[in-house]
């Protein structure tokens, strides 16, 4: 019997989930936003809301629980610095769950989890995007220079010529 057992499995061993769950509450504090499964958020928003409680303690000791679960130093200080300042007054419910529709090709129910009262650091995303724009021409540049270097025609010109 699972009595008083709490939290979802998920189908994933144990290690699988922890570090999971890490990575997505890492994500969800540097970006304030995230869109993954309803089950993921409902499991995702339990640990959020207790790493925030947790650093709203605010001396070192705080800090080192919370990086247990947080690797990356930049976001603590973010969160010890900016997020939970803003939640000073606050006594829990520092995110929300908002349905998002299904996921195309599975069907899975999505939904967005965000912070309260903060707004998503949409900047950071769009400079990722930009990013990885400039790598995907960089690399097209780089295959046409090696293909007409080998005297072959360049990639895009040979799908070209095939239709």
């Amino acid at each position: 019997m699972r009595h008083q057992k709490s939290g979802r499995k998920l189908n994933m061993p144990a290690s699988h989930r922890e570090a999971m769950f890490r990575n997505m509450v890492t994500s969800l504090f540097r970006a304030r936003r995230i869109e993954t499964t309803d089950t993921r958020a409902k499991e995702l928003r339990v640990l959020a809301e207790k790493l925030i409680t947790t650093a709203k303690g605010g001396d070192l000791h705080a800090r080192r629980l919370v990086m247990r679960d947080i690797k990356d130093p930049k976001v603590v200080a973010e969160l010890f610095d900016t997020i939970v300042p803003t939640y000073a007054n606050r006594h829990g419910g520092y995110t929300r769950i908002l349905k998002a529709g299904r996921r195309k090709g599975d069907n899975a129910p999505l939904s967005l989890i965000e912070l309260v009262d903060l707004e998503p650091k949409i900047e950071e995303l769009e400079d990722r995007v930009e990013k990885r724009k400039k790598k995907k021409e960089e690399r097209k540049r780089a295959d046409e220079e090696a293909a007409a270097r080998a005297g072959a025609p360049a990639p895009s010109e040979a799908t070209q010529a095939e239709k």
